[in-house]
């Protein structure tokens, strides 16, 4: 079956596939608000490839959901087709020797950090969507320098085999092919870049059922996967994705990506003696949870949508804006961005910044309960950040300080 035809068939997939995966990653990136360096973003001497996109926005609240959504969803359904792509060359990745000239040494390197990134942007990709960090180093600048990698050399490899997946598309008819069964198979006509078997094997399966095949793979993983995302009833079908399932009833019965145990929260941490610092314009403010009870209490529906993909549905939060809390601190209507810390002890983004335009979001929140009840302790009791549109892992849990200042 492996000649030009076919291995297009899946280069031309993989290509708009990919395109989409990167540029929802760059959304990601954005979303992260990496200028607010280095309480944000701690990628270490990212230079150049750091660079700022804008300002990520509030509205609409449910984007990085949809985004970060289909980016990994899609970057999994795309996992059989790298493999049938990279299985349609192979022969190719072997040829000797393997360097014949200068040109066709920087190919082969291209090739080889093509392969590779692919590769490690797929694994690592997959053991952070199912929380096993077991590589060495933190996710996020192994994937982001990764990504970059896999950036470059893509646009190498297209730039050089755009033309030849043109006309080996156009060489023969998919509809055809899809008609043509097994008895029928035959080898394309020989290439001159030798993706043709000189003396091929009678075939075994048809050119359909390999499509087929990797289709039914893809379908398979998305089936599995996007209810995760998606939410509602299809959260049951998420069945290979670890915050997929419904976590059980009542007001806090939504997902959890990690638990107060798993951040080293104590008993005596959330107690009575709790306080939350309230710091900006050289002043400061010290509230008990009752305190903050006591303030105007506002109401926002929103999701949480996390970099793994998952999502919950929407919940009702209620708590105090953070408008009202700058206020408290003499910052007006208008305040600046806020670092906020965590009580956790262990993990990373003990503390994390939102930038002005968060702050100022009428829905944006200090929530002290959800859903008409008072939050769990894994759901950040007694005090937790959530803002419109903001990556899960930037909504704060067990908050123990605001501070308002220009951070960028």
């Amino acid at each position: 079956m492996r000649g030009p035809w076919l291995t297009s068939v899946f280069g031309a997939v993989l290509l708009a596939g990919f395109v989409v995966v990167t540029v929802t990653g760059m959304l990601s990136y954005a979303a992260y608000n990496p200028d607010l360096h280095p309480v944000n973003d701690k990628t270490p001497d990212k230079g150049l490839l750091g660079f700022y996109l804008f300002d990520w926005p509030t509205s609409p609240y449910w984007l990085y959901r949809v985004t970060q959504g289909v980016h990994v969803t899609l970057g999994l359904v795309l996992v059989p087709v790298l493999l049938a792509k990279l299985w349609s060359v192979i022969p190719k990745l072997f040829t000797w020797p393997p360097l014949r000239s200068v040109r066709h040494a920087v190919d082969r390197v291209a090739l080889l950090l093509l392969v590779g990134s692919a590769l490690f942007e797929t694994v690592t990709g997959v053991l952070n969507i199912q929380l096993e960090y077991v590589f060495p180093g933190s996710f996020y600048p192994l994937h982001f320098y990764g990504a970059w990698v896999f950036v470059a050399a893509f646009t190498v490899h297209v730039a050089s085999r755009f033309g030849r997946m043109r006309r080996a598309l156009r060489s023969r008819s998919l509809r055809a092919e899809l008609r043509t069964p097994l008895a029928r198979t035959g080898p394309e006509p020989p290439d001159a870049h030798g993706l043709v078997s000189p003396r091929p094997a009678a075939p075994t399966v048809s050119r359909r059922g390999a499509l087929g095949l990797v289709g039914l793979g893809s379908v398979a993983l998305l089936v599995t996967t996007a209810g995760q995302s998606i939410g509602g009833s299809l959260r049951n079908t998420a069945l290979l994705a670890p915050r997929g399932q419904d976590p059980g009833p009542g007001p806090n019965g939504f997902q959890v990506n990690k638990t107060a145990a798993v951040r080293g929260i104590r008993p005596a941490d959330t107690g009575p003696d709790w306080r939350l610092r309230v710091r900006g314009g050289g002043r400061e403010a010290v509230l008990t949870r009752q305190e903050l009870l006591a303030l105007p209490q506002r109401t926002a529906a929103l999701p949480i949508a996390c970099v793994e993909g998952w999502s919950t549905d929407d919940q009702e939060w209620s708590g105090v804006r953070l408008t009202d809390l700058a206020a408290l601190v003499g910052l007006g209507e208008s305040p600046p961005d806020v670092y906020v810390r965590s009580l956790q002890r262990r993990g990373s983004f003990r503390a994390a910044a939102l930038r002005e335009n968060q702050v100022r979001d009428p829905r944006s929140l200090l929530a002290l309960r959800v859903n008409g009840a008072e939050l769990s302790l894994d759901h950040g009791y007694p005090a937790r950040i959530i803002v419109p549109n903001n990556p899960g892992v930037f909504n704060t849990k067990w908050v123990t300080a605001l501070t308002f200042e220009r951070l960028s």
